[in-house]
């Protein structure tokens, strides 16, 4: 709206300075024609005075002027019929050019004739009407004209203006509603290319503003599971340091002093650890829900996966002093499985890893496909889990777990068609095996690999997982 009143304005100021210059000069065209038709019939006159015609003669030439102009005698009464006074003819007789002066109602033409030793002066009276004859017409189109010209900028200006309002008008409430906290929201870049480019910066900020809020609560997280490890460590210290049940009788203050300092620092052990469990299930969750609510494409290369998350948890590995090794992740293997999910599934199972195997103990990441179907092993020298059937059904490892990484991966190899299974590993700790449905191939029967239905693990996985030892040899 104010961009059309500014071209209205501007329009307005550019049409008048070029249209009242004009619309003057019409008056003045008018005026001098008819002063020229005034000269014009003085001229005749004049010119049958001094041709001598006499009286006749004048009669005609005063007859073909239009019977206006009247001939006056300087230093007598003026003639009938005319306008001037005696002191505009005495004027005009004094001067060797026609003049024009201004009368009641008009001006009149008074030119100069010699006729012997006499001088007669020729008046043809002009009226008003006459001087400004159409220019009341000339103004009124030009005022037209002027408002054609505005009403014609402004329809223009407002055609050519819209998709740039719009696009502003759009990327002004997408920047509101990312203030608001929607990350979600999204425009299509339109209008001049000045306003389009801004929108694709737009939308490319408002991905890394998403990419870095999931990067920056992915990151809480890891760092919370790296500080259950001395929290364990801690807790554990604190229970050595004296029986929960003893009691404290007969001791000396001294004593009692200390077994209450131990109690406090148990309990703010305790308190820590329920606040690291509550940023991790925070940060977990609000991280699914984006996933949730903006899936990625179903379907992901697993051995990219493991190599780029293998980066990630090989700088924890080496500060821990831990061995690892990956196996058959050099080659493409898709599954149906979009990306963000199943590095969250991975990084569920190592996590349980690094929480519950001491310092130092070694584990394999190891990718094998086999008839439609591709196993992904995560196996640890570690003191493994005492009861795999109940673990599964609980979805925790019953180590004090928050119950996310058996549970996240289960959901994972499920969506697929497959399975999670327990199982003790070669190197004598715990083996998770995630069997997902491979998409290059279209899978056989389930039941080869210890599945009895869809997602449904078997009661006996030894020859199902025998075959897969066998296939990664």
């Amino acid at each position: 709206m104010r961009l059309a009143y500014t071209t209205a304005a501007t329009t307005a100021v550019a049409a008048l300075v070029f249209l009242v210059p004009l619309g003057w000069g019409l008056r003045n065209d008018h005026r001098e024609a008819a002063l020229a038709d005034a000269a014009a019939r003085t001229s005749t006159v004049a010119g049958a005075i001094a041709a001598g015609t006499g009286e006749r003669g004048l009669a005609a030439a005063t007859t073909l002027a239009g019977g206006s102009p009247v001939v006056h005698t300087p230093g007598l009464a003026p003639s009938t019929g005319g306008r001037a006074d005696g002191a505009l003819i005495d004027r005009a007789a004094t001067t060797p050019e026609p003049t024009v002066e201004d009368v009641d109602g008009g001006v009149v033409h008074l030119r100069p004739v010699t006729v012997g030793d006499r001088i007669l002066v020729v008046e043809a009276f002009v009226p008003a009407s006459a001087l400004n004859r159409n220019t009341a017409r000339d103004w009124w189109l030009l005022l037209g004209l002027a408002v054609m010209l505005v009403g014609g900028a402004v329809v223009v200006v407002d055609r050519l203006a819209r998709g740039a309002v719009d696009s502003a008008r759009n990327l002004v409430d997408a920047a509101l509603a990312v203030g608001d906290g929607d990350l979600g929201v999204r425009i299509s870049p339109s209008g001049p290319r000045e306003l389009a480019e801004a929108g694709y910066a737009f939308n490319r900020m408002a991905d890394r503003l998403v990419t870095s809020r999931t990067d920056e609560r992915e990151l809480v997280a890891d760092l919370s599971h790296r500080l259950r490890t001395p929290l364990t460590a801690l807790r554990l210290d604190a229970e050595a340091l004296d029986p929960d049940d003893t009691q404290i009788i007969d001791l000396t203050a001294d004593e009692v002093d200390r077994r209450r300092g131990i109690r406090r620092i148990r309990q703010a052990i305790t308190t820590l650890e329920d606040e690291v469990n509550h940023l991790i299930n925070t940060t977990r969750q609000a991280v699914a829900d984006r996933v949730a609510a903006a899936p990625e494409d179903g379907l992901c290369d697993a051995s990219e996966v493991v190599r780029e998350r293998m980066m990630f948890w090989s700088a924890l590995a080496g500060d821990q002093e831990r061995q690892y090794r990956v196996v058959g992740a050099h080659l493409r293997i898709p599954v149906p499985v979009a990306r963000a999910e199943l590095a969250a599934a991975l990084d569920a199972v190592l996590g349980n890893v690094f929480r519950y195997t001491p310092q130092g103990t070694a584990f394999e990441v190891g990718l094998s496909r086999r008839d439609g179907w591709v196993a992904l092993r995560i196996d640890d020298a570690g003191p493994g889990i005492g009861d795999p059937q109940g673990a599964l059904r609980r979805g925790q490892s019953n180590q004090g777990s928050t119950g996310l990484g058996l549970d996240i991966a289960r959901r994972v190899a499920q969506a697929t068609g497959g399975s999670l299974s327990l199982d003790r590993a070669a190197m004598g700790g715990a083996s998770v095996v995630m069997l997902l449905a491979d998409a290059d191939a279209t899978p056989k029967q389930p039941s080869r690999f210890g599945l009895v239905g869809r997602g449904r693990p078997a009661r006996d996985r030894d020859p199902g997982r025998r075959r897969w030892q066998r296939g990664r040899e």
